[in-house]
């Protein structure tokens, strides 16, 4: 566990405690790491969890199919993100989602009830958790927010600019890398992998961007 805490240290969920206090934290959380290999479930659409996941190492998908085999990629995460805490903290409330592994990765897994109760003491780094959790769900708030805005958009085009102006807004740059290759993109704006290539070729061709593979530069602002 020693060599996860600066991993730990640097997200959200442990914003303003220090490695002692994590260390000490965590086994009242009920705090197990597990190991999955690249394309294992991590969690599984339509089951109850009690506990959120973070990764540790390795990447992970959250991904929605539906009965034809149609992928709905809800978000892809890389070490420090959390997941499935929503789920984990409404009791009853089975998964809408799958989490699956990208490639191998370590998840250290916590349980949300040991979270949500206060120590028998009301300790401050308890109560420090207890508030950045809900920091945790309003950001994961907002991520769906974005996919949506993107999702609502009415053509493929308009779809891929708006998710590229956003990461350029985000990185705070025009030329910038994405975490997805073309088929994860597209799964995750909910478009054929085929019609979204052209698009980009056009998009390309009339000068609006360049790309190589996941790396893009905007060059110019074009109507929708």
């Amino acid at each position: 566990m020693k060599d996860f805490i600066a991993v730990l240290k640097n997200i959200s969920l442990f914003q303003d405690l220090n490695e002692d206090e994590i260390k000490k934290i965590l086994p009242c959380l009920n705090c197990v790491i597990k190991k999955r290999k690249a394309g294992e479930f991590i969690f599984y659409e339509g089951k109850n969890i009690q506990s959120l996941g973070i990764v540790l190492e390795g990447s992970v998908i959250v991904e929605q199919n539906d009965v034809w085999g149609n992928r709905n990629i809800m978000a892809k995460l890389a070490q420090g993100s959390v997941f499935g805490e929503s789920f984990a903290a409404l009791k009853n409330v089975p998964l809408n989602v799958s989490v699956v592994a990208e490639s191998d990765a370590k998840i250290l897994f916590l349980n949300v009830n040991k979270i949500l109760t206060m120590c028998s003491n009301a300790c401050s780094v308890h109560n420090l958790i207890i508030r950045n959790l809900v920091s945790v769900l309003a950001k994961k708030n907002l991520a769906f927010n974005e996919k949506f805005s993107h999702m609502s958009k009415r053509s493929t085009k308009a779809k891929l600019l708006s998710f590229l102006s956003e990461q350029a807004v985000k990185q705070k740059t025009f030329e910038f890398d994405i975490a997805f290759n073309r088929q994860e993109l597209a799964d995750y704006l909910c478009v054929e992998r085929a019609a979204m290539c052209v698009e980009l070729s056009k998009l390309q061709k009339n000068g609006i961007l360049k790309v190589e593979k996941n790396h893009f530069k905007l060059l110019k602002i074009t109507d929708n």
